[in-house]
């Protein structure tokens, strides 16, 4: 069949729209290797992921949020409800992963949840793949996957390795960014759903896939789709664990927690120290793109730039910058990264690889090398609470290290799990906005009923001379006064038993 000539084609009429400019795609793949990628690529970021996440499996546990979720998770297959009988400030998604996969493999180990945080980094860094093979071309899809998984631990190891909340959230807003770039609006709103299920900062990912959303044909229709896309599963969720409650726990209930009253030096340091250190793991990223600007010409489409922008303001919110939070800024990056790797030509991707290789190779062997910070400590006080309390008694560790619970097989007292939430000490803040007025509004009643009802069999004072000690709080201190007596102590942790006469809390035989 002839082609018609391009001098007799009739012309679009003036009026008709104007199809959707996307960016460029870089050059295709000869034919007899689009079939090739994918079986090529994924061994290889397969591989990548689980040599980027080795230290995860090499210690019980990285950080407090994993012995939070641990013990979170083992309290909710014993009967105890969420938001109810336990409570935590993050959405639901994540601890009943944990419950399902002590469900399933016993609840000793989290090797299952470090097996499926490497699966988590192997999709999030095939979805980037697959955005900047369809955006760049197949060279750069494969930079992208590889220096994702190459920068994804560009933070110290308590940060990176922990089966935690970012790194489960992170492949859902990737997902998200993925089912926009090909319209298709109603996955996008169940993945970000899922994000804001795993941690309320995955929301971010909403401004930009709005912005592709605005830029699209059907906008009217994309809007529904997205709309029900993400309201039918947060409201499935929200029935299942009380509107109110889930409201309360994961937004408006942690006012003072998301403020840097009384820790706004503590605030500016942090900032600072994981900015520079994410900085520094992620040049071979910020170098083309710094290069690219530079030439004043746009590094990447605006969808990006906003993602970016929105996740920055992620991290920033509650003024905490914890290292862990700057998880969500990677993938943005990479794709940053890429775009302006296809635009140069690929002139700088031997040198963006190999500087992302030795940042790698330097946060691996960190990792490799180094242990949890409080580990040791929490190991010896859960050793001592198992040896002065039954397999069934209920104890109260005072402090900020809920994975002492989990690693002595002991069940908590009550439903706060941290110090945390009934004084809004975290993360070192100072005294001046730390004690009973400053915890969770309501939390304090409710913790002396419980006290009252289920005295504990142990109460571990781990408070070291921090700020939430029980010298500087009340209720605790009129607990220990009026019914126990110290009995010892361990690596610096207080504990009080029951003071003769008090019967209602069962004591281990000697």
């Amino acid at each position: 069949m002839t082609r018609m000539p391009v001098a007799q084609r009739a012309a679009a009429p003036a009026a008709a729209p104007v199809p959707h400019a996307r960016t460029p795609r870089g050059p295709a793949a000869p034919p007899g290797n689009r079939d090739a990628f994918w079986p090529r690529l994924l061994p290889v970021l397969a591989a990548l992921a689980l040599v980027t996440r080795l230290p995860s499996f090499l210690r019980p546990l990285w950080n407090p949020d994993e012995g939070f979720l641990a013990t979170e998770a083992r309290m909710l297959a014993h009967g105890a409800v969420l938001y109810r009988t336990v409570v935590d400030r993050k959405p639901p998604v994540l601890p009943w992963l944990y419950e399902l996969c002590f469900a399933l493999f016993g609840d000793r180990s989290l090797l299952p949840l470090k097996a499926l945080a490497v699966l988590a980094q192997l999709l999030t860094a095939v979805l980037l793949a697959s955005l900047a093979r369809r955006r760049w071309g197949e060279r750069a899809g494969r930079a992208a996957g590889a220096l994702y998984l190459l920068v994804s631990i560009a933070l110290a190891p308590e940060d990176t390795q922990a089966a935690a909340f970012e790194v489960f959230m992170v492949p859902w807003t990737v997902a998200a960014m993925w089912c926009a770039d090909r319209r298709r609006w109603g996955a996008a709103g169940l993945a970000v759903a899922a994000a804001v299920l795993t941690k309320q900062t995955g929301g971010a990912v909403l401004a930009p896939v709005l912005l592709m959303l605005w830029t699209a044909r059907r906008r009217t229709a994309g809007a529904a789709a997205l709309a029900l896309g993400a309201l039918l599963p947060t409201a499935a969720v929200a029935c299942a664990t009380g509107p109110a409650r889930l409201l309360f726990w994961s937004v408006t209930g942690s006012g003072t927690y998301a403020s840097a009253a009384g820790a706004v030096a503590l605030a500016v340091g942090q900032a600072a120290s994981n900015t520079s250190t994410l900085a520094v793991g992620c040049a071979g990223l910020l170098l083309p793109v710094g290069r690219r600007l530079l030439q004043g010409r746009r590094a990447a489409p605006p969808e990006l730039w906003l993602w970016l922008a929105a996740s920055a303001v992620a991290v920033a919110t509650g003024f905490h910058f914890f290292g862990h939070y700057y998880l969500q800024l990677i993938p943005p990056l990479t794709l940053l990264g890429t775009s302006a790797l296809a635009a140069l030509d690929g002139r700088l991707l031997g040198t963006s690889l190999a500087l992302s290789a030795l940042s790698c190779a330097f946060f691996l062997g960190w990792g490799l090398a180094d242990q949890p910070p409080d580990l040791p400590h929490t190991l010896k006080v859960a050793r001592a609470v198992r040896e002065r309390t039954a397999p069934t008694a209920r104890v109260l560790c005072w402090g900020m290290h809920p994975e002492t619970y989990w690693l002595a097989d002991r069940p908590p007292a009550g439903r706060f799990l941290t110090a945390g939430l009934l004084t809004n000490y975290s993360g070192g803040r100072g005294p001046s906005h730390v004690g009973e007025a400053y915890g969770v509004p309501g939390s304090w009643p409710v913790f002396r009923r419980e006290l009252t009802r289920r005295p504990p069999a142990l109460i571990v004072d781990d408070s070291r001379g921090k700020p939430y000690g029980p010298a500087r709080l009340p209720s605790l201190r009129a607990v220990l006064d009026r019914g126990y007596e110290r009995v010892g102590t361990a690596d610096g942790a207080v504990l009080y038993a029951p003071a003769a006469g008090l019967t209602d809390a069962p004591r281990a035989a000697p």
